[in-house]
């Protein structure tokens, strides 16, 4: 077998199908473009989704791609198995009515085996089919020349997602030989597609042909596709003849580096500690792919599971004996694995590092806090007389603060009790029924449009420099037929030119009038989308008659047309001074423009903070006050790339791109419309800014007669408030508000005071009924205070005057328990300890709470279980 390192196969994948006519599609971002189905880029074929479903026709129906891709449905098994990854990279070549079963069976049997090519032992391959599928067993057995016992029959091999496209698969795996196996050699599951090690599955190839209704029925596709896939991972085991993912060159230098950090540790020393190596070398890769291209750690979508796999990574880190920060230091180690096709891993590595970092340390608090939630939970189980936390209980505390269940038994053994770990197991199983559900409502292809794919009518969009034009009527499409004439209702249309702009890239469509040659209106244009040969598609409201082959005036509605372009060249100076401020790691997230006013997301770590704002909205308005000129043009991308301009982000590109410069501040690929001066806006304002999810911000803002519109409406907002503060100029309301925040201020010390004396009131006399619990004396009350400070208060009085043993006191307010132990220092000295108390007496008010030996508190829902807790005060310390 060759010696190829990872880097050589994947390359060698690629420019294997380009040889066969394939375009090569560099890999996306792991964040989905446009399709809120996929949390994350889960195949090679997920990206490909606008082809396979008719609304784009590529340029060539051949491609092929090395796709960076995360699955994290099976976490748990990451590390205990072979081969489960949470990211992976998948070879895929692919054909779009293109080549069929003849063709690809072939080619994929010569990349495998050709000396040309990976030259693998040919008979230590073996296929699996559909049974049902006797063509591609007859090419196997018949052209490719593989013997039928090497040809196994599997039900399986039907990819089918249930409604949608699918079509019989055929797997080809790797005899690894039997001291790869786990099972034994005459084990029924020994066999290719059986459940064992021994055979090693390395390319599937989907034939997808049907199309399943969703009455059941199966129907044939329009056009007969391949989707074919490889794990890299998988693949490049076999050629190193390593025995899991991990030992490969793709791994083994983040667990050297992972071993260096640890406290002694070596990697094949025991299992116990190689599940904790392979956990941390495979999240280290996915944390560092999917931060770099744009995740960021959140509690909602991919940002949770950023959140979880930096968890599950520090966690196993622990169990290694690393006490500090250490997964940040394994990005440089990732990024030097993957330089050769992935460079932006080390271009992006200071802000990789320093996200990972933060929340490293960020999740040190949260372990304290999944600490405290486990001593609160284990003291309500003490209180009811129970040895078993519960399951659910058990699952809450692996799901919110990343603590393994086995470690949470180990702490509870430590108080007498075990976990209950059916429960726990049922709580798993739910989430994953739960995600799985979730997984099932999502397509990863539509169904093809058999019509709109069949229209390649030329038409010229000629909006860029004209908003009218005459335009022969072309083709009409109404309730999914072609008819050559249309006099009312709604109808699609397509023109031989039109200068209406079909909604892309955030900016919506054109509105307008169409026409006839007595100059009455026959149709109001509501909307225009891209058809999938490229044309544009318009929605229209018919009014008169129309027919094919008629001439009509086209006329954009001009004022909407110039106040969408002006709010998109905003968007785009909007874009570069966020990179100024914010740094170069800030991404477009996405954009909608509209007449009236401009959305713009954006990925960043951490808040955009008011003065940033104010920089940007600066920087803004000086690009509109220096007005300088917009102009476009097409050009090769790769031009396009040296003069600098910027990519929209995820996005993809034909060779050609048209690039839109604004003077010497910005320059962008884009296919927008914009004003030929920056100085056509006028003025832009920001009116919001928001987080939206997993690390992306919203910016909303307006320009030109909607920022002046926004002023003055806030101009009158100030005046309300002048009038209400009884400040007759507006220059002095904020001294004035000032002013009143001072008393206000004043006051609140007040109250302060008058509670403060109160609660003096109340403990006169509190201090001298002292009462017996067991060998300790005992100060026990309910009082009418304000909340957990005057109680506090209390206990400082009671510390000075050394009036008992243990002090616990209660209140209630805002209709919720407040609890307080302190402790003396002698009490202390004979292992009473406040923290405990509080654990014990919590639950009666359905609370929890903890503290230092000499002092804790608690809070709790239930304030009429008070008079319970301060009896129990009583029972706890009697047994002490």
């Amino acid at each position: 077998m060759k010696q190829l390192n990872s880097a050589q196969i994947r390359q060698m994948f690629l420019d294997f199908f380009k040889s066969k006519g394939h375009d090569i599609e560099p890999s996306a971002s792991l964040i989905p473009v446009n399709d809120p189905s996929l949390l994350w880029i889960n195949s090679g074929v997920a990206t490909l989704k606008k082809y396979f479903d008719g609304s784009v026709i590529p340029k060539n129906p051949r491609i092929t791609n090395a796709q960076k891709s995360i699955r994290t449905n099976d976490i748990e098994n990451v590390g205990k198995t072979a081969r489960h990854l949470t990211f992976f990279e998948m070879l895929g070549n692919f054909s779009v009515g293109d080549y069929f079963k003849p063709e690809v069976i072939p080619w994929a049997w010569e990349f495998l085996t050709s000396d040309e090519w990976l030259g693998l032992d040919k008979d230590k391959l073996y296929v699996t089919v559909y049974p049902k599928d006797t063509e591609a067993k007859r090419i196997w057995h018949e052209v490719v020349g593989l013997s039928e016992d090497r040809i196994f029959d599997v039900e399986d091999n039907f990819w089918d997602i249930g409604v949608g496209p699918c079509g019989p698969d055929s797997e080809i795996f790797f005899d690894r030989g039997q001291s790869f196996n786990d099972v034994a050699e005459d084990d029924p599951e020994n066999y290719p597609g059986g459940e064992n090690e021994r055979y090693e599955e390395i390319w599937n190839i989907v034939f997808s042909e049907f199309n399943h209704l969703p009455d059941g029925r199966y129907v044939d596709q329009p056009h007969k596709n391949i989707d074919t896939g490889m794990g890299l991972e998988r693949l490049v085991s076999v050629i190193e003849g390593t025995r899991t993912n991990f030992e490969t060159d793709l791994f083994m230098p983040i667990i050297e580096k992972t071993e260096s950090l640890s406290a002694g540790k070596k990697y094949n020393a025991n299992d116990k500690d190689d599940v904790s190596f392979k956990i941390i070398a495979d999240h280290a890769r996915t944390v560092t792919f999917a931060i770099g291209d744009g995740a960021l750690p959140s509690n909602e979508g991919r940002g949770y599971v950023l959140r979880r796999l930096i968890r599950r990574a520090v966690l196993n880190g622990k169990k290694l004996g690393i006490e500090k920060d250490f997964l940040y230091q394994l990005v440089p180690v990732v990024g030097e694995i993957m330089e050769s096709y992935y460079p932006e891993v080390l271009k992006n590595k200071d802000f990789i590092e320093k996200v990972i970092r933060s929340e490293e340390a960020r999740f040190r608090e949260t372990l304290d806090a999944g600490v405290t939630m486990l001593n609160q939970t284990i003291a309500a189980v003490k209180a009811d007389g129970k040895t078993v936390i519960p399951g659910a209980d058990a699952f809450k505390l692996f799901d919110t603060f990343g603590f393994p269940v086995e470690m949470t038994a180990e702490l509870a053994e430590d108080d007498g009790l075990t976990v209950d770990m059916d429960g726990y197991k049922e709580n798993m199983q739910a989430q994953r029924d739960r995600a799985r559900a979730a997984r099932g409502d999502a397509q990863s292809m539509g169904n093809q449009d058999k019509l709109l794919m069949s229209i390649d009518t030329a038409s010229k969009f000629t909006g860029w420099t004209d908003t009218d034009d005459d335009a022969k009527l072309m083709d009409i499409i109404v309730d999914d037929t072609l008819v050559d004439h249309v006099e009312a209702g709604v109808a699609q249309v397509i023109f031989d030119q039109t200068p209406f702009y079909a909604e892309m890239g955030g900016q919506v469509a054109d509105h307008g009038d169409i026409v006839d040659d007595n100059g009455a209106v026959v149709a109001k244009v509501t909307d225009v989308q891209h058809a999938p040969n490229g044309q544009n598609l318009h929605t229209i409201d018919v009014e008169g008659h129309l027919e094919t082959g008629a001439t009509y005036h086209l006329q954009v509605e001009l004022t909407r047309r110039q106040k969408v372009s002006m709010n998109h060249t905003a968007t785009h100076l909007l874009d570069t001074a966020l990179r100024q401020v914010l740094g170069d790691h800030t991404h477009q997230a996405g954009s909608l423009v509209e007449p009236d006013y401009l959305r713009f997301d954006f990925t960043n770590f951490g808040q955009v903070t008011p003065e940033q704002l104010k920089q940007v909205e600066n920087i803004v308005n000086t690009q509109i006050w220096r007005a300088l000129p917009i102009t476009w043009k097409e050009m090769p991308i790769e031009d396009a790339k040296k003069e600098g301009a910027i990519a929209m982000f995820g996005d993809k590109y034909g060779d050609t791109v048209r690039v839109v410069t604004i003077g010497d501040f910005n320059k962008e690929f884009d296919g927008g419309t914009h004003p030929t001066n920056t100085s056509a806006l006028g003025l832009f304002k920001i009116t919001g800014e928001s987080g939206i999810g997993a690390g992306t911000r919203r910016i909303e803002a307006v320009t030109s007669k909607e920022a002046f519109e926004y002023l003055t409406h806030q101009e009158n907002l100030l005046n309300q408030v002048a009038a209400a503060v009884k400040s007759e100029q507006l220059d002095a309301v904020p001294a004035k508000v000032a002013s009143l925040q001072s008393d206000l201020k004043a006051a609140h010390k007040e109250v302060e005071a008058l509670q403060a004396k109160l609660a003096a009131q109340q403990a006169s006399g509190l201090f001298d009924s002292a009462e017996p619990a067991g060998k300790y004396s005992l100060i026990k009350a309910q009082l009418k205070v304000a909340g957990m400070n005057e109680l506090r208060q209390l206990a400082d009085q009671w510390k000075a005057k050394n009036a008992s043993d243990v002090l616990v006191l209660a209140t209630e307010a805002n209709d919720k328990a407040n609890l307080l132990v302190a402790v003396s220092d002698s009490a202390i000295k004979q292992g009473v300890k406040a923290g405990n108390i509080i654990k014990a007496i919590a639950p009666k008010v359905q609370g929890g709470g903890g503290g230092r030996p000499d002092m804790a508190q608690a809070g709790g829902k239930n304030p009429a279980g008070i008079p319970d807790a301060l009896a129990e005060a009583v029972k706890v310390l009697a047994e002490l």
